[in-house]
């Protein structure tokens, strides 16, 4: 197992009360695992997106995130991506959900997946492409933006990894009730709680200087109604493409 600290056991205190999984985004991952009656989860953190109708594996580097998994969650396997203690084609199905850009060798892992998993393999992650189109980096935080370009895998390399998997976007409801950085499209007084921020990587990564910069100034648009202005019509959709994406590889 590599030896470096899990960057969650870091940054993810407190996580689990702001990360609820939605159900909206839930469905389209049980619905993209298929019949698969075995299930390995990968980064699986607190338990968020773990199908309560299959028998999960969780596979989770931070004792930090382990010990918020809720009470009934499956056990977790301390292990990393990279290096998964299991024999050949262990599972019917496996996934990792907004975890593949904190993997140390991102090849690696996806090919530990693929040894491991007789059929399908669902990642959830994020397209830098279209987070730099809406108006928290594009306006706010270039910062993010630079951060992930070192760390934020491309879908089109994942997807070649994983033996040409398909694609989708996942648009990202109004109201999700999972708190990660896409779901604040429209709702920017969220990013003036720092818990809210606290519970993304994202944020939670940046210099407390910089972070501060953000966060002056979407207070001082939304006081003055700049950003209402540019950006306000966003409250009236019921979902957005802020660039949240499901790649499926299918097994054999």
């Amino acid at each position: 197992m590599p030896a470096e600290q899990p960057i969650y056991d870091a940054i993810g205190l407190g996580y689990a009360s702001r990360r609820r999984p939605d159900p909206r985004i839930a469905r389209e991952l049980r619905d993209a695992l298929g019949d698969s009656g075995t299930v390995l989860n990968v980064g699986a953190g607190a338990g968020s997106y773990e199908p309560c109708d299959r028998t999960v594996v969780a596979v989770e580097p931070s004792p930090v995130m382990i010990d918020q998994r809720p009470p009934g969650a499956v056990p977790a396997v301390i292990a990393h991506a990279e290096r998964l203690p299991f024999v050949d084609r262990a599972f019917d199905a496996s996934m990792a959900v907004l975890t593949v850009h904190h993997w140390s060798d991102l090849d690696q892992g996806l090919a530990e997946l693929r040894r491991v998993t007789r059929g399908p393999i669902v990642v959830l992650t994020s397209d830098l492409d279209a987070l730099r189109r809406w108006w928290l980096i594009g306006d706010y935080a270039p910062e993010i933006g630079d951060d992930l370009v070192q760390t934020l895998p491309s879908v089109e390399r994942i997807a070649a990894r994983l033996g040409g998997a398909e694609v989708r976007p996942i648009p990202v409801p109004a109201d999700c009730s999972d708190a990660f950085l896409m779901a604040f499209w429209n709702r920017p007084e969220l990013l003036l709680d720092p818990a809210a921020r606290a519970a993304t990587s994202g944020f939670a990564q940046l210099p407390s200087a910089v972070e501060e910069r953000i966060v002056s100034q979407i207070a001082t648009d939304l006081a003055d109604g700049t950003w209402e202005g540019r950006h306000g019509h966003l409250r009236r959709l019921s979902a957005f493409d802020s660039g949240l994406r499901l790649i499926r590889a299918a097994g054999d």
